[in-house]
């Protein structure tokens, strides 16, 4: 049955659906509405009934849900097995997967699995045309995912496409992409599906999960400070804290400042750490190059401070500041500290 819609693998963490799920489900839906296509969902579980009605108040059209003893939680061959074989009866055009731990182990497998292509850490998914040029003929392609991301180490943004294969599939991270405003008035469809897994697929269980808790949560908070290796030292960024807790924010970083001991990796902002869109990004000592920018670039506000004119920051910064983060961030503090009274 080729339903034509685009999908989104719905990702369950401890109990809930992931946020990066919503998030993607946001653009699914942006994404078929487009293409004039109904927007799924595929909900794997022991209990998925419990979260219908939030994917539904979250955009889908359709929830294609399994549930077996061996999806209550996440082990490679039955996942795959399953999420396989509900694409090819159904035979999306586009499936989403979240680029957390789990999604880059799944949606690679179900790539090799189907034989299609598949685009890691997406930052923007939009649909457009495309054009083939091959011994001198022309071959179009309407409509179509465009797969954009970093590439060569962040130093290009490419657009990558998948035109001949079905289904298009990509993984975003999370952060990137906004969670859309909530329909409680929305209702779908649910397909039930039989989930057929052999005993052979069973090969591992989990027996205790250990959760780790990160010292900040960047995702979700609205003001964020974030040092650079401009920053100079680790003593530096105490007063980037004092900043933060000034203004009710967190403190972040850019690898460079992870890298030289200034802060540990939990803060890290950028292709290889979080991505994040607070009300207020205050950049301090980060030069702005495209690994950072690509973690933060949609931020509302961006206020810039940086000794060199020149900063590449500057370029995107909504507001910006030359100088010495030693005078300037402390007179901030000094000035933040007398409007709160």
């Amino acid at each position: 049955m080729n339903s034509n819609e685009v999908w989104t693998y719905i990702e369950i963490q401890n109990g809930k659906i992931a946020d990066v799920s919503l998030e993607l489900l946001g653009k699914a839906q942006d994404l078929a509405k487009k293409l004039s296509v109904k927007c799924g969902a595929i909900l794997l579980g022991t209990n998925p009934q419990n979260h219908y009605k939030n994917i539904f108040e979250h955009g889908a059209d359709i929830i294609y849900s399994a549930e077996h003893f061996a999806l209550e939680n996440y082990t490679s061959l039955p996942f795959t097995k399953v999420v396989c074989d509900i694409i090819e009866e159904y035979q999306p055009q586009i499936v989403l997967y979240g680029a957390t731990v789990n999604g880059r182990d799944l949606a690679p497998r179900i790539a090799s699995k189907l034989k299609v292509g598949l685009t890691a850490d997406c930052t923007e998914l939009q649909i457009g045309d495309y054009e083939k040029k091959k011994k001198g003929e022309v071959k179009k392609y309407e409509n179509i995912l465009y797969q954009i991301r970093p590439a060569f180490g962040g130093n290009i943004i490419a657009t990558i496409v998948s035109p001949n294969h079905r289904p298009q599939m990509a993984t975003v991270r999370p952060g990137v992409m906004k969670i859309n405003k909530t329909d409680k008035t929305n209702s779908g469809k649910v397909v039930n599906i039989q989930a057929n897994i052999s005993e052979e697929l069973i090969l591992s269980e989990i027996i205790k999960t250990i959760q780790i808790e990160k010292s900040v949560n960047l995702n979700s908070a609205s003001i964020i400070v974030a040092g650079g290796v401009g920053v100079g030292s680790k003593d530096n960024f105490e007063k980037l804290h004092e900043l933060a807790k000034t203004l009710g924010g967190v403190v972040g970083a850019s690898r460079a400042a992870v890298d030289a001991g200034y802060i540990n990796s939990d803060h890290q902002i950028g292709q290889t750490g979080i991505t994040v869109q607070p009300k207020l990004y205050i950049a301090v000592g980060i030069s702005g190059q495209i690994q950072h920018i690509a973690g933060m670039s949609n931020s509302n506000r961006i206020i810039a401070i940086n000794t060199d004119k020149d900063a590449p920051i500057f370029q995107i910064a909504n507001y910006r500041i030359v100088g010495d983060l030693n005078k300037v961030v402390p007179q901030l503090i000094e000035t933040f500290k007398k409007l709160k009274k």
